[in-house]
């Protein structure tokens, strides 16, 4: 578009001839220019296009990978909190479930040891009450023997055997029903 306004501009003999120019040297510098032009465009401006051409795919590309990375681990964080919530629940189920087991087994053994401290208390009551008998019956057998030993100095006689087991019966009735 420009050679032809040139050559036009050439052909006319008053524009040139003001301004001194020769139209060989213009037409000269115009396919130079072409040319550098060509060649300016070949190996520098189509390379440098294709290569921000290439890195703006290689950017799109990673913001989009980033963006999937983002939701991916928006996801994987979601999940991460449902399994954690889960785990927490698990967690509290099975506390309470040895709390249950724990108050269940100290309730059975409260139990057992009330049980086995009545039955202490029951056969230490029997040997008491045991211990009590044989106690008042070995006192009332020293009690009637000294009886007996005492009404014999007070009667200064011996006593045959029958006399004696005799006092000692009644000794002994006495202090029973006494």
């Amino acid at each position: 578009m420009t050679l032809p306004l040139l050559l036009a501009a050439a052909a006319e003999a008053s524009i040139p001839e003001r301004f001194g120019l020769e139209p060989k040297y213009i037409v000269m510098q115009v396919v130079s220019f072409l040319i550098v032009l060509g060649v300016l465009y070949k190996f520098g401006i189509k390379p440098v296009t294709a290569t921000m051409e290439e890195r703006n795919r290689k950017i799109a590309a990673g913001i989009k990978d980033a963006e999937e990375m983002h939701a991916k681990l928006a996801a994987a964080q979601q999940e991460s909190a449902a399994i954690v919530k889960k785990a927490n629940a698990e967690a509290t189920r099975i506390v309470e479930e040895a709390r249950k087991s724990a108050k269940d087994y100290v309730d059975r053994q409260t139990q057992e040891a009330t049980v086995k401290a009545g039955e202490l208390l029951a056969k230490a009551q029997q040997a008491i009450e045991l211990e009590h008998k044989k106690m008042l019956a070995d006192a009332r057998t020293e009690i009637a023997r000294l009886v007996v030993t005492t009404t014999e100095r007070v009667l200064a006689k011996k006593l045959t055997d029958a006399d004696r087991a005799a006092y000692n019966e009644a000794a002994a009735r006495e202090l029973t029903h006494a």
